[in-house]
């Protein structure tokens, strides 16, 4: 439920579900962007952060989570056709 993706060109992350414009917190150990992240917390403050971050294979959403991650239920956006070329990947193997 709390996974992230990177926004293209942006620096910051949208929420999967809930399509909410995120930052790492700066106090997180990665040095890089990663594509896909899960947090474990969500922090509110003169800017929207995530934190205790890890970086995720997004195929894993679709082999832990397959019915949470159902794509007729995700909004038409950026997230959706991200996840819908992932899914495209998996079924081709």
């Amino acid at each position: 439920m709390q996974v992230a993706s990177q926004q293209r060109g942006t620096g910051t992350y949208v929420t999967l579900k809930d399509d909410q414009i995120v930052l790492m917190h700066p106090s997180n150990c990665i040095d890089y962007k990663p594509e896909f992240v899960m947090y474990n917390e969500f922090m509110l403050t003169s800017k929207n952060y995530i934190r205790t971050v890890l970086v995720i294979d997004p195929e894993w959403l679709f082999e832990v989570a397959s019915n949470y991650f159902d794509l007729d239920e995700f909004p038409n956006s950026e997230v959706k056709r991200k996840l819908e070329r992932i899914k495209a990947k998996i079924a081709k193997k």
